[in-house]
């Protein structure tokens, strides 16, 4: 009677990982004779570990990567420059700590959303909090935001995120109000958040795209001086992948 009152407690205050533990422990003949001390402990971690997976799942959703990209699973044998050295660097999340970006560019289908999405996710599982958006997208948002009255909680939201991804930058040339929007967003970052950036454009060709000249350099000077740079080239893996999938004739 007092195990289950004991149970009822723990769920009563949410302690839901050591009520699961308890419940199992119980069950488990073979894991009595742990010692008060180490039951302790294995109901504390048993706790944090549910408590940690619950605040991951929780910055995985607000994030809403693209992709359920892993940066584990990254694949090195298709032949596009990547170096595995700087993705292990990358993957620290030392640059979130040291507020850099990262820009990655190269042809379209070499990966470089499903490499901006891993490094998301591992940002997350580090414990940083993560917004993924496609660049038309963002400007959509701030349009919107504008009409509304709420830019300056959206803007607060994107300044507050340890990392910003921005993906598919450069497809349209952008017109005065993307350009002064894109400048807001950024200038908020900078200094105390990083921002990750995929563009089919190298950025000393972003200048025709933003295309004011003076706003153009003030947007490179935010993303560019203190970002890690990786460049792409090869074959679309997609391309690759789906004639590899065709059934020969």
């Amino acid at each position: 009677m007092l195990v289950e009152q004991t149970l009822e407690k723990l769920d009563s205050m949410r302690l839901l990982g050591m009520a699961a533990f308890l419940r199992t422990w119980l069950g488990d003949p073979k894991q009595r004779d742990i010692s008060p001390i180490d039951l302790v402990g294995l109901l504390a971690d048993s706790e944090w570990i549910g408590r940690e997976n619950k605040r991951l799942a929780q910055r995985l959703k607000n994030a809403r990567l693209k992709l359920p990209a892993c940066i584990e699973d990254i694949d090195y044998a298709h032949a596009r420059g990547l170096v595995k050295s700087t993705i292990q660097e990358l993957q620290t999340s030392g640059w979130i700590q040291q507020k850099q970006n990262v820009v990655l560019t190269g042809p379209t289908g070499v990966g470089k959303s499903y490499l901006a999405c891993a490094l998301g996710q591992k940002a997350c599982r580090d414990g940083h909090t993560v917004i993924y958006r496609r660049v038309s997208r963002l400007f959509d948002e701030l349009t919107q935001s504008r009409a509304d009255g709420t830019l300056p909680l959206l803007l607060r939201r994107l300044a507050k995120a340890n990392v910003l991804i921005l993906d598919d930058f450069g497809l349209e040339v952008l017109g005065p109000a993307e350009r002064k929007g894109l400048l807001e967003v950024l200038e908020d970052r900078y200094g105390v958040s990083s921002t990750v950036v995929t563009s089919q454009l190298a950025p000393d060709a972003w200048h025709p795209v933003i295309g004011d000249p003076t706003l153009a350099d003030a947007i490179l000077d935010r993303l560019v001086h203190n970002a890690h740079r990786l460049v792409l080239k090869g074959d679309s893996i997609r391309r690759v992948r789906s004639n590899l999938t065709k059934d020969p004739k």
